[in-house]
């Protein structure tokens, strides 16, 4: 049997939370996980998925969001504002 060796990863504590969560309900751990995406990487000679750039088009739209998000016209403290802001209550 081949020996082990150990991997530390820094990453977010909330992107590690949610991960362990979602491994969890799949049965695996986050050991697990990483051991299967290695041993992925070594079979396959590259990453299992796709690393994409965004095109033009989704650029420009994360920029309209981005903006959008600026002058905070799409963010509401509540629900109800969000509601009252789509269906404005007679004489506002």
């Amino acid at each position: 049997m081949a020996t082990s060796t150990m991997i530390h990863v820094r990453v977010d504590e909330e992107v590690k939370a949610q991960a362990t969560e979602t491994l969890a309900a799949m049965g695996l751990s986050m050991s697990d996980a990483v051991r299967v995406f290695l041993t992925r990487v070594v079979a396959e000679q590259r990453l299992p998925f796709a690393l994409e750039v965004p095109n033009a088009a989704t650029r420009a739209a994360m920029s309209e969001a981005d903006a959008i998000a600026g002058t905070r016209r799409g963010r509401f403290a509540s629900a109800e504002q969000l509601f009252d802001h789509l269906e404005p209550k007679n004489g506002s």
